[in-house]
């Protein structure tokens, strides 16, 4: 006869055996998740996953892992535009526009006057990229003292900008314009001669930062003809841009830039003297203005609109003259990047042989097929790689 510990020591193991089947059959009907690994994140926990694995057609993964960088960045964009300063909503005190900017200065126009403004000290804007706090454009919170003298204490949020890297602290950037409506891309037929690949870096610059891009091509009454100038314009015009033409000193297309203006703020750029004055001076006669001529000797522009400056037109409208410059950076913005502001690399870039192709040099690339088959502008193309070069991987 066992005894009654032996008795006790079996009805433990007979009751441990039970409890481990129990378990067992347990966690077998417990469902097992499929493993998906994420294109987001690179260290996903892998324990406990069935080896059944979800496939993904090839360069989904890929292509979901741009898209969502792109939308990452597009928002963090928008939202640095809200938050580039010290901001009050709420703040009490008159509310105006910022018309000029100089250091450590601003004129503000307050209804029906301009008041010379001081910065407050405590605002800063370095801390989000930027070098400057105030920029014309800028709607602002002004406090008055009793002599008539005013002080920013602060910008209120921003609807768009037109920014560029800074010229000495290219990690930083400058905001050109803020508020405005578009930008005119202003160029000219010769005098100086006009460059496509500028003019593709407004384009972006403008798309990048919520403005409508419109081109004006200048003085075409040194053209042969005004076919002439279509048909180098033409890429763009299938593109959809609106493309003015233009001649300050015969008035051809003043009335379409007129028309243009109307109702809007407008930021002028282009180089120097490709005749933005002159343009203004067409569109409303009486502003004062400098215009000043071109070089002979190197066929250039001499800088003659010193500052952003914006000036009140009639029909309701704004134009911010900007000085001409010799280059226009694309702050910001790498290599991978560019392709998403060519429309007609776009159409075409799905059938590249590699998911990262940059689109100039990969065998197989759809890109380069439709260029050698005239199926894209070369002058584009041309412009494409350039701009791509001279950007960060």
């Amino acid at each position: 006869m066992p005894s009654r510990e032996e008795k006790a020591w079996r009805h433990y193991r007979v009751d441990k055996t039970l409890r481990q089947a129990r378990k067992k059959i347990k966690r077998n009907r417990k469902r097992k998740r499929v493993r998906r690994k994420s294109w987001v994140a690179e260290d996903w926990d892998d324990l406990d996953c069935a080896q059944t694995e979800r496939i993904v057609p090839r360069g989904e993964r890929e292509r979901q892992r741009r898209m969502w960088t792109s939308a990452l960045e597009r928002l963090e964009e928008e939202t640095s535009l809200a938050a580039q300063v010290p901001l009050v909503a709420e703040m009490e005190g008159p509310h105006g526009v910022v018309i000029e900017v100089s250091t450590g200065l601003c004129r503000v126009e307050l209804g029906d006057r301009t008041v010379l403004c001081a910065v407050r000290g405590t605002l800063s804007a370095e801390d989000m990229g930027f070098t400057n706090i105030v920029a014309v454009g800028d709607e602002v919170v002004v406090s008055l003292d009793g002599a008539g003298r005013g002080v920013v204490e602060a910008v209120l949020p921003r609807r768009s900008a037109l920014v560029r890297p800074d010229v000495f602290r290219s990690h930083l950037q400058q905001v050109v314009v803020a508020n405005a409506d578009q930008l005119l891309v202003v160029s000219s037929w010769q005098d100086p001669a006009i460059w496509l690949e500028l003019i593709d870096r407004y384009l972006i610059s403008a798309e990048r930062n919520g403005l409508l891009p419109v081109i004006c091509v200048n003085k075409v009454d040194l053209a042969e003809g005004l076919a002439a100038c279509r048909a180098v314009l033409q890429p763009y015009l299938e593109l959809g841009y609106q493309v003015l033409f233009t001649s300050a000193l015969t008035g051809e297309g003043v009335g379409d830039l007129r028309q243009v203006l109307s109702g809007q703020t407008t930021v002028l750029a282009g180089l120097s003297g490709v005749g933005k004055s002159s343009l203004l001076a067409a569109v409303q006669p009486g502003l004062e203005l400098r215009i000043g001529a071109v070089s002979s000797r190197h066929h250039e522009g001499r800088h003659t609109t010193a500052q952003v400056t914006m000036l009140r037109l009639g029909m309701g409208s704004s134009v911010v003259d900007t000085p001409g410059i010799r280059e226009f950076g694309l702050g910001g913005l790498r290599q991978a990047e560019l392709a998403g502001f060519y429309s007609e690399i776009l159409a075409v870039a799905d059938s590249c042989q590699f998911a990262d192709c940059s689109h100039i040099h990969e065998p197989g690339c759809a890109v380069l097929l439709a260029v050698r088959r005239g199926q894209m502008s070369p002058a584009r193309y041309h412009n494409y790689k350039t701009i791509y070069h001279s950007l960060p991987t």
